[in-house]
């Protein structure tokens, strides 16, 4: 008896709430719009990347240092391939912010 006046209820509830989720809004929908959540989540990629290269950077420039502390012979070769290897890093943060600015040109 008690899930037959439960079933009924619900049903009710339901046919109440019909005529409600028929009719259209009467003024545009609030919150961000489409450009406004491009804009967000291509922001949010660029800090991403900037971070996680600020991380690289550090982690390789803290390794060459310490190379560079056991072997001070071979600080020349250790030198080159950190500063090539920064501009690598640094190069993939270029590249997506280049691809952020052309995303959000769109």
């Amino acid at each position: 008896m008690r899930n037959k006046k439960m079933l009924f209820l619900m049903a009710m509830l339901l046919l109440v709430a019909l005529p409600m989720l028929g009719q259209p809004p009467a003024t545009p929908a609030p919150g961000p719009s489409a450009g406004e959540i491009k804009f967000l989540g291509a922001m949010v990629g660029l800090g991403l990347a900037a971070g996680l290269c600020g991380t690289g950077q550090g982690k390789a420039v803290g390794s060459a240092v310490e190379a560079i502390a056991r072997n001070p012979g071979a600080e020349g070769g250790i030198r080159g391939a950190m500063i090539l290897g920064l501009a690598f890093i640094e190069s993939l943060t270029i590249f997506t912010m280049l691809i952020v600015f052309i995303y959000i040109a769109q």
